[in-house]
This record gives structure tokens, sequence and C-alpha cells, in this order.
């Protein structure tokens, strides 16, 4: 579920934020989505520290669930329409441009599966897969200037394979300063090394784990959707909510001993103070 939820752009569960009210201005956002943080208020430098906790399925395909505690939050550079960040294990830039085209490219780094992923010991004789290094490619195309809907369109590009996610999505509320709920679609591809990474048993993995050789082509993967929420506590205080829900459409995953559900799921929350 990791992958999904950094690769798509709003969700269903619609989770209630806590709703106390709190006068203040609106926050200065670059622009008014509730999954694009922005510490900066406009200009300069943001700071963002926070914890979440999500539930979520122990790893692709798998029919465990855990429990994961992540930080939230990250550093910003704000100038004009321009942001460079650093979040977790990922630094990138997103530019807007004539209000309506949301750029951005990243360099992130992604954790690899291994064995002990299960507690039922599923992944037993498969070994552990590699982590890897990712460049990330994303362009927003708004529909109408307050950025109610758009459409999305985001490539991943790694050492370990190549993914594709198509979407649109919808903002919910009247505020403009990045709080409030949205909601996504999408439609993802993958090639064949993606889809082997996750889903495909070699021969000596075959031998080792007793599971059948596997070997999946590229193309179709997966649709989703994505529910993202945000609340301001305070001038400082944030809290947000996030739900996941990938359902693969592709048959050769369905069809791998690696995949014991049709689908990954996860929600999660958690709060951010802004410095």
């Amino acid at each position: 579920m990791k992958k999904y939820k950094h690769h798509l752009t709003g969700l269903l569960l619609v989770m209630a934020g806590c709703q106390l009210a709190h006068a203040q201005a609106e926050r200065e956002v670059m622009v008014p989505l509730p999954s694009i943080f922005d510490f900066t208020d406009g200009d300069g430098w943001g700071f963002g520290l926070g914890l979440g906790v999500e539930y979520e399925s122990a790893y692709e395909g798998s029919d465990e669930f855990e429990v994961e505690p992540d930080l939230a939050g990250g550093i910003q550079y704000r100038t004009g329409n321009n942001m460079f960040f650093f979040a977790g294990e990922a630094i990138g830039w997103r530019g807007l441009r004539n209000d309506t085209w949301l750029l951005q490219a990243t360099l992130a780094f992604e954790e690899g599966r291994e064995e002990n992923d299960s507690d039922d010991g599923r992944l037993d004789g498969l070994g552990d897969t590699d982590e890897s290094t990712e460049l990330v490619f994303e362009v927003r195309k708004a529909l109408d200037a307050d950025w109610r809907y758009w459409f999305d369109g985001r490539l991943l590009a790694g050492d370990e394979g190549n993914f594709l996610l198509l979407g649109g999505g919808w903002r919910f509320g009247s505020q403009n300063d990045g709080s409030g709920s949205e909601l996504g679609v999408g439609i993802t591809f993958h090639d064949e090394d993606y889809a082997n990474r996750e889903f495909g048993i070699t021969a000596a993995q075959a031998v080792a784990s007793g599971l059948a050789a596997t070997e999946l082509d590229g193309g179709f993967r997966s649709i989703g959707i994505n529910y993202n929420h945000r609340h301001y506590l305070s001038d400082n205080w944030q809290i947000f909510a996030e739900a996941v829900y990938e359902h693969y459409g592709s048959s050769e995953i369905k069809d791998s001993p690696i995949t014991r559900n049709d689908y990954e799921a996860e929600v999660g929350i958690g709060f951010i103070y802004v410095f």
C-alpha cells in the first residue's frame, strides 16, 4: 500500500476531521489542496514536524494488516510560485504555472520488501527485495481557478521499474487555505520489471519457497480511490487523515502466489506542528 498512496491523488473513506471552532486568518498556500503540504504561508522557509499512525496492508498483495507509526512534516523553502522541499526520504521541487498547472519532480528512496513483513510466513523463501531510488514526475491541471476539479498524471521511473498513474480529483468545502477534504480516483500501469519486483517469483525463489515460479508482463495494474482531509486546530497545529483503496484489475497479479487479496487498503491519521 505504501507505493499506491504516494502515487494517487485523493480517496474514498470519509473520515470525520475534528471540527473545533477556531477563528484565524486563512493561510496562503500554493494550491488549496489538503494533499499538498505547504508550511511556508506564502514565502520563505517553512518547517513542520509531526507523527502519523497507519493501519495498512503488510505488503503488496497481502491479506495481513499492520499498525505502523510514521514521522510527518518536512522542511520547505518557497519563493513565489516555486517550492523546494525535503520530507522523510524524498527531496524535490514543485511549481505553479498560470495558476492552473502544478508541476512536481521528486527524488525518493523506496524501501524494499522483507521476508518478515509477513507474520504468517507467506514470504518465507522469497528473500528480501532491494531498496531503490525513484524519480517521480507529476503534472496536475486544474479545471477551474479554485482547484475544485483537476486531472493528474504521475510517472515513477526507478532502477526497479516504472509506474504510471492517470487520474483526477475533487476538492470539497469553501476553504482556500489547504484545509478541508479532497477525493481522487486513478488507474495505474506498470512495466515488467516493476510488476515482477512485487509479484514475480524466480526459479530460485520457487525452489526455496515452494511457490510456483511466476513471471508477469507489464500493462494495466489497478484502479483506486483516495481521500485526504486536513484541519487547522490553530496557527501551528494541524491534523490530517487519509484513506486508500487499490483494487488489482490485472489477472496476472491476482494469479500470483504472492497475492492473497485482490486489493490493498490503508487508513491513517496524524498531527503536525508548524514552526
